[in-house]
């Protein structure tokens, strides 16, 4: 398989995100935790991410 990388200038970087998952007819399913197959948690992820960014994952606001 080939890798490709885009490398954007500072300029060109987004300066506003926009999350559809609130304009989407049904949620997404939930992220299952790889050794249990049941949802993952706040506290499956703590280890791995800032409680700010998981509770932006996990939020439905536009």
């Amino acid at each position: 398989m080939e890798t490709i990388k885009y490398l954007l200038d500072e300029s060109a970087t987004p300066k506003f995100w926009y999350d559809i998952a609130a304009d989407l007819p049904q949620p997404p399913p939930p992220v299952l935790h790889p050794g249990i197959g049941q949802p993952v948690g706040p506290d499956d992820l703590a280890p791995l991410f800032p409680m700010n960014m998981i509770l932006q994952e996990v939020s439905s606001e536009r």
